[in-house]
C-alpha cells in the first residue's frame, strides 16, 4: 500500500468539506436576503458547524477534511499534478492553488481552535490579535492595490473556467452526470468569481483612499446587499454558492485525484 492509496480519499474528503462550508454559507446568505440583512463569511460557516448539535462528530471530521484539502492543493501546486507547467499562465494557476491551500489552512486552524476551546472565550469570534493584525496588514493601501489585482485575476479565471468548461478536464463522470455537473459548475464558479471581483473592487477603493478597510467575503456581501435590488442580488449569490457547494460535492466523487502524476 502506497501513500497514493490513502491520500485519494483524504483529498476527496477535502472537497466535501469545502462543499459543506459553502452549503452553510448559502443558507446564511439566502436567510440574509430574506431578512434584508448582511452576509456572513466562511468563519461564520465553520463556527456554525462546530457549534451544532452534532459537533462532536462533525468538527473533527471537518478539521481532517480541511487538512486533506490543504494538502491536496499543495500537492497540485508544488508537484504540478495537472500539468499547468511553468509558463506565466501555469504559474498563475499554481499560485492560486497555493492561495487556496492557505485560505483553507486558516479555516482548518480556526475550526481546530474552536473545537479545542481556545477561541470560544474571546467572545467576538474574530480570531484574536493575529486576525486583527492580518486584517490591518491587508487593509493597508499598497497591499490593498496589489491584492486587488490578484483578486481580479482570480475572479476572471473562475468565470473563464466556467464558460470554457475547463473543469471537465479533471472530471471523470458519465455523460448524464456531466450535464448536472455543468449546471452546478457554471453557476457556482460564476458566483464565486463575481464575489472575488467585488472583493477586488473594495480592495482597490481602500487602496486608493490610503486607508484600512474591510475587504472580506462578508464585506463583499454587505456591498451587494446595499445595491439596488440588493436582496434579490444577495439571494442570487446564495443560489450561486449553493451550486458551488454541489459542484464541490461532485468533485469529491468524480474529480480525478492524479497523485500518481506528482
Amino acid at each position: 500500500m502506497t501513500w497514493h492509496d490513502w491520500f485519494k480519499p483524504f483529498a476527496r474528503l477535502g472537497y466535501g468539506a469545502r462543499g459543506l462550508v459553502y452549503l452553510v454559507l448559502a443558507f446564511f446568505i439566502v436567510s440574509a436576503a430574506l431578512t434584508t440583512g448582511s452576509g456572513s463569511d466562511s468563519r461564520d460557516a465553520v463556527r456554525f458547524i462546530t457549534q451544532s448539535t452534532a459537533s462532536a462528530i462533525l468538527t473533527p471530521l471537518l478539521i481532517i477534511s480541511l487538512a486533506g484539502y490543504c494538502l491536496w492543493r499543495l500537492v497540485q501546486a508544488i508537484l504540478d499534478t495537472d500539468e499547468h507547467g511553468i509558463k506565466p499562465a501555469g504559474l498563475a494557476v499554481r499560485a492560486g492553488l497555493l492561495g487556496s491551500a492557505t485560505t483553507y489552512g486558516f479555516l482548518m486552524v480556526y475550526a481546530f481552535s474552536l473545537w479545542w476551546g481556545g477561541m470560544v472565550s474571546s467572545g467576538d469570534g474574530s480570531g484574536g490579535g493575529f486576525a486583527r493584525t492580518a486584517a490591518g496588514f491587508i487593509g493597508a493601501g499598497p497591499v490593498s492595490l496589489i491584492l486587488s489585482a490578484v483578486f481580479v485575476i482570480v475572479g476572471g479565471a473562475h468565470v473563464w473556467k466556467a464558460f470554457s468548461r475547463k473543469y471537465r478536464d479533471h472530471i471523470e463522470a458519465s455523460p448524464e452526470a456531466e450535464r448536472w455537473i455543468d449546471v452546478a459548475a457554471i453557476g457556482g464558479l460564476c458566483a464565486r468569481g463575481v464575489i472575488f471581483l467585488v472583493i477586488a473592487f473594495l480592495l482597490f477603493r481602500h487602496g486608493l483612499a490610503g486607508r484600512e478597510g474591510r475587504a472580506s467575503l462578508a464585506a463583499a456581501l454587505d456591498f451587494i446587499a446595499g445595491l439596488p435590488f440588493g436582496a434579490w442580488l444577495l439571494g442570487a449569490t446564495g443560489a450561486g454558492f449553493l451550486l458551488f457547494a454541489l459542484y464541490s460535492f461532485s468533485e469529491a466523487v468524480w474529480r480525478r485525484i492524479n497523485v500518481e502524476d506528482a
